[in-house]
């Protein structure tokens, strides 16, 4: 089919389906929308450029992960119809080392009224009796965001293939006081002391960027706090919004309703205006349901930054396994639409990183997971050589895709080739 033919097929109800009918406000978000593409399967996937080691579906358009039972899951938002925004469904991919994904049957999609016009991102929680829980942003008829949630149907099956979306769904509705085109992604939920349930969504009041809290005795009524856990002056919109603790003491992750002394807790944005994100540590008032950042950095779109790169929708989640928490981050793509579209997929999660505290108690550190090493192969060295001044010296049998660059030379400012790349060090 080519692309004229796509236009005409699919242009008119796109159009419908982002507009909304009988005057409605559309459901706002600030992707590049290209409706006649949207349902654009590739004839075939260009390989060129895909990456070896990162998380990607076989083709189209990725944009919260979750441990359980020994298998982690990934839950990404995907077209599975084309390599541009549209469509979006939870994917699903299931593994037992962070490494090797098996896909399964998407878990959330759109099919009943409350998310009809779209399921976008949200979070899992753990509840008691290890019960695992979706909470997700639907689009409902009026194309407004509301938080539903969704329960696995059989949890004798270890991928978790399978999941309900209760009919008195949603469980949360923007009030009068919630601006419905910008209410969505639901955090992980925490547990307090009181045995009450928090969450978080992101959502703004003109150009103040807001975390609403909401509060719930049984993970299905939830009542809005009178203040928001934090907000910030100018920031906009804030997505994906993750709030989580971190210990003073050591470098393990700790399980997100963990509180009181020894711990900090991080808050992160996703900015909807600038498209990348920015945390803040400091501490969390259960009390009071407040969070009040350190001094340390900035509260704005200067702060500190996970990635200054292409990295955005970052989610952490707790691995009771390893104690650690993991950070994934969404890599978008820099090309143009009839690039994204004539390759065929779209979209990088970026590599699991373990993030703690650093000793000063200012910033996160990070580094990629462990099991990223098993993915190394034979040590290649070279010992006692003269390396002539101006000369290269290649080292045989590797190309450079497979390195990581050396850290020690004997000389300044000598060239290095590996496979078919040189690498000039200065000592």
């Amino acid at each position: 089919m080519g692309v004229s033919e796509v236009l005409q097929r699919w242009v008119l109800p796109m159009v419908l389906l982002l507009l909304g009918a009988g005057g409605n406000r559309p459901a706002y978000a600030s992707h590049r929308v290209h409706t006649m593409y949207q349902n654009y399967e590739p004839a075939q996937v260009s390989q060129r450029h895909r990456t070896g080691y990162h998380f990607q579906p076989i083709k189209n358009w990725i944009n919260g992960p979750m441990y359980y039972n020994g298998v982690y899951h990934l839950f990404y938002q995907y077209n599975p119809k084309g390599a541009v925004w549209g469509n979006i469904v939870w994917a699903h991919s299931v593994s037992t080392d962070l490494i090797n994904w098996i896909p399964v049957e998407p878990a959330i999609y759109p099919s009943k009224p409350f998310d009809i016009n779209g399921c976008w991102s949200g979070s899992a929680t753990i509840l008691p009796g290890k019960r695992p829980a979706i909470l997700y942003t639907g689009i409902d008829p009026e194309n407004r965001q509301a938080q539903n949630i969704a329960f696995p149907k059989n949890l004798s099956d270890p991928f978790l293939r399978e999941w309900d979306k209760p009919d008195y769904n949603p469980v949360i509705v923007p009030d009068a006081g919630i601006n419905a085109s910008a209410f969505r992604d639901p955090t992980t939920a925490w547990v307090g002391e009181d045995g009450t349930w928090r969450l978080l969504v992101g959502s703004r009041r003109k150009h103040r960027g807001m975390a609403v809290l909401y509060r719930s005795r049984d993970f299905v009524r939830w009542d809005k706090a009178k203040h928001p856990l934090h907000s910030s002056a100018g920031t906009g919109m804030w997505e994906c919004p993750d709030f989580f603790p971190v210990s003073l003491r050591s470098n393990y992750g700790m399980d997100t309703s963990v509180v009181g002394g020894g711990v900090k807790h991080v808050l992160k944005v996703s900015l909807d205006v600038t498209r990348y994100e920015y945390y803040t540590v400091g501490r969390y008032f259960p009390d009071v349901d407040r969070y009040v950042p350190d001094n340390s950095s900035a509260d704005d779109h200067t702060g500190l930054r996970y990635d200054y790169g292409n990295f955005y929708a970052s989610k952490t989640f707790f691995d009771p396994a390893k104690n650690r928490r993991i950070l994934w981050g969404w890599s978008n793509e820099s090309d143009s639409r009839d690039s994204d579209v004539g390759k065929g997929w779209a979209g990088v999660q970026a590599i699991p990183r373990t993030v703690w505290l650093s000793k000063d108690g200012k910033q996160l550190l990070q580094w990629p997971v462990e099991e990223l090493e098993t993915l190394r192969g034979k040590r290649v060295e070279a010992h006692n050589v003269k390396l002539v001044k101006g000369g290269p010296f290649e080292v045989g049998g590797i190309l450079a895709s497979q390195v990581s660059p050396p850290k020690h030379f004997l000389h300044h400012r000598r060239s290095l080739t590996l496979g078919s790349s040189t690498f000039f060090i200065d000592d």
